[in-house]
């Protein structure tokens, strides 16, 4: 079907990899680039005689537009997939509009300087995008990514007008470790860190970190605290969902994490900002990050569930209407088949099914798009098909 330059070769890639390997009808070539190549040679070696997929590795440093746009003419693909850091987004956008070939990532970027992540960039490059005739799909992982895939599905199935989304966002795996991050603990970190906002008639409402607390029944998981956050696909949902009044995000955090985390604020640990140590510039998060243990090991120790989705209210033939759609992914099922934790694996799926709907001309019409800009179904399809299945509710108990 066609050739992938995957760039990045952390845990989410290495799921997206995986699942790109099983789908080798969709992805008969693939390119995996990264600034280390010895991470993508030990993966290739790892799946090479179980795949029928043709597998090349590069080196390739992600900030470098040059040397992007380098092995893209060097390697010709039909689809950048980009896994590597957002900050990196803009110096892949821009090699992908040189080269003229698609692209597709699965956070939106983010200045390294400065912890604010909102689409005004690479929104900027929709006309670009659309004169070269190529696509650019933003946010094809979980959420950002299958949350915007079930908002469209609701829209266009379940509802007139849906007047509130409620994202909620629960990991219910416990590794072993008093404090680790699910995944990179830089963006993780940041994130959690950050003030929090949410969308109501028409504009932003900004929280303190953490003000705000909920305690939800997950199904199939039970009882957990989750916070609301500031999360980037509300920035989205706000622009693309007609008739929206109210979206939030919730995530679920345990006391021992948030405990190490204010900890960690206090003495300085969770910093941007540069400092000097010993004659070096240092950045105290990045530290922090070098000391935690490493995302990608701690898929061998983590038990438990996640369960991810939205909460809809609105109306359907002039009646009141809730909905909800989630998905439940068992940390375990998801390491036997592809070595890897819940969180990675739910990022690194949708990041395939968003390559494979730009290679197969599924989703085809040239210009920067986020995902609930396309016809859901054909995704909704692919989750079931491919490890993400979908449950729904038609009486789901409302978050306050």
């Amino acid at each position: 079907m066609g050739k992938t330059l995957i760039i990045g070769c952390g845990g989410v890639a290495s799921v997206a990899i995986h699942k790109c390997c099983q789908n080798s009808a969709v992805f008969e070539d693939i390119c995996i680039a990264s600034r280390t190549k010895s991470k993508c040679d030990a993966l290739k070696e790892k799946l090479s005689g179980t795949t029928a997929t043709k597998i090349s590795t590069a080196q390739v440093d992600a900030n470098n537009v040059e040397e992007l746009i380098r092995l893209i003419g060097e390697y010709q693909p039909d689809v950048v997939l980009n896994l590597a850091l957002p900050y990196q987004d803009l110096a892949i956008m821009d090699a992908c509009l040189a080269a003229k070939v698609n692209y597709v990532d699965t956070a939106n970027y983010e200045p390294e300087d400065t912890a604010k992540f909102e689409y005004k960039w690479q929104w900027a490059y929709r006309e670009k995008f659309k004169e070269a005739g190529i696509t650019a799909l933003l946010g094809s992982g979980f959420d950002p990514g299958v949350t915007g895939v079930f908002s469209a599905y609701a829209l266009k199935h379940h509802f007139d007008e849906i007047h509130s989304i409620d994202i909620l966002d629960c990991n219910a795996g416990d590794h072993g470790y008093p404090f680790a991050t699910n995944f990179n603990p830089e963006i993780n970190i940041r994130e959690v860190s950050a003030k929090g906002s949410y969308w109501e008639n028409g504009h932003w409402v900004e929280t303190e970190p953490m003000e705000i607390k909920r305690v939800y029944d997950f199904p199939e998981v039970g009882e957990k605290d989750m916070y609301l956050l500031h999360h980037e696909e509300i920035e989205s949902l706000a622009l693309n969902i007609p008739g929206i009044k109210r979206i939030r995000f919730f995530m679920t955090f345990g006391q021992s994490y948030l405990t190490h985390l204010k900890c960690l604020e206090n003495v300085g640990m969770t910093s941007i900002e540069p400092i000097e140590f010993e004659g070096k510039q240092i950045v105290p998060l990045q530290f922090l990050k070098a000391v935690l243990p490493d995302p990608s090991s701690l898929g061998p120790r983590t038990k438990g569930k996640t369960n991810i989705g939205c909460i809809f209210q609105g109306k359907k033939d002039g009646k009141e209407k809730t909905y909800y759609l989630y998905n439940v992914c068992d940390h375990q099922a998801c390491y036997r088949e592809v070595d890897s934790q819940a969180v990675a694996y739910t990022t690194g799926v949708p990041a395939m099914i968003g390559a494979m709907m730009l290679l197969t001309k599924t989703w085809d019409k040239p210009g920067v798009y986020n995902i609930e800009e396309f016809d859901p179904d054909p995704f909704m399809d692919a989750l079931n098909q491919w490890g993400l299945p979908w449950k729904e509710s038609f009486s789901p108990k409302l978050v306050d």
